[in-house]
């Protein structure tokens, strides 16, 4: 029994499984946050893009 508890001590298996989640977790906050900065931009050159474009077709 007591071999059995100290085996399941030992065993990292489970460790890595939660290791990659938390990777997976700051990737995808970083994400969010490069979005939301970028976002704001990039929309404000489609908007002068769809502004210029009626011009344009004249």
């Amino acid at each position: 029994m007591i071999k059995k508890i100290q085996n399941f001590l030992r065993d990292d298996e489970g460790a890595s499984a939660v290791e990659y989640g938390l990777i997976i977790g700051l990737i995808a906050v970083a994400l969010v946050v490069i979005v939301g900065t970028i976002g704001g931009q990039v929309q404000g050159i489609f908007t002068t893009v769809s502004n210029a474009l009626p011009a344009a077709a004249r």
